[in-house]
């Protein structure tokens, strides 16, 4: 499926630059709706740390949790990391159900990858009364993380294409919680209306996603993908 999973036909989605002032994230954008950041962060260091080669030198044996690639991921899994991405990191298999596709992303070991997460810079701006923790994520081609929400956060992408689709609290997205963000992507979204659609966009290497919180919100990975979030909690 790599280079197959269409980006959208626009980002519908407001970008801002550095001149994007903390007050003014405040303001515009904090607690109503989603961001695009481009330019606020240089994790060039970081992503040099988190090929393919490097990752599996420093993190090869130990084990990673996966989660189910459904809205509600009950199922854990534990494996070695090279395991993971040997014989576990392959596109998405557009017929399988969220549930029986694992997906790595959050339950990280903050002993054992602590040290790599030293090196990564994240968003200049916070939300009063929060503090931040990380979630890294690797994915393959197609996979994603169906409908959910929670609080705020920002998520970046390192390597690779992670195509977003949001809707505002007061907007429940119709979807199955045990279908993939691809299987909906093909079959439900084609069949909304237009004022049904989602606010979307794809974040490309050092873009930086804002999303408030309760906003509901789907991840498509176009590549295989690396990804960092920050968790405002």
């Amino acid at each position: 499926l790599a280079g197959t999973v269409p980006e959208e036909p626009r980002c519908t989605v407001e970008r801002a630059d550095t001149s994007l002032t903390y007050s003014l994230f405040l303001q515009r954008f904090a607690f109503s709706r989603p961001v695009i950041l481009g330019g606020v962060t240089d994790n060039s260091a970081f992503r040099a740390l988190c090929t393919r080669e490097k990752l599996l030198a420093a993190f090869g044996p130990f084990p990673v949790r996966l989660s189910t690639a459904n809205t509600y991921s009950y199922r854990k899994v534990d494996v070695p990391f090279q395991e993971y991405v040997e014989h576990l990191l392959k596109p998405q298999d557009p017929a399988r159900l969220g549930s029986d596709t694992l997906y790595f992303f959050g339950d990280n070991n903050f002993t054992e990858w602590g040290p790599l997460f030293q090196h990564y810079v994240p968003p200049p701006f916070r939300i009063p009364g929060t503090s931040p923790a990380y979630s890294f994520g690797i994915a393959g081609s197609g996979s994603g993380v169906p409908f959910h929400w929670h609080g705020p956060g920002f998520s970046e992408v390192i390597f690779g294409r992670k195509r977003w689709f949001l809707y505002p609290p007061d907007k429940t997205p119709h979807f199955h919680p045990n279908e993939t963000t691809l299987a909906w992507l093909q079959h439900t979204y084609p069949t909304l209306p237009p004022a049904w659609r989602p606010l979307e966009c794809t974040l490309r290497p050092g873009e930086v996603l804002y999303f408030p919180d309760r906003w509901w919100h789907a991840t498509l990975n176009l590549d295989t993908s690396v990804f960092i979030s920050t968790f405002l909690g």
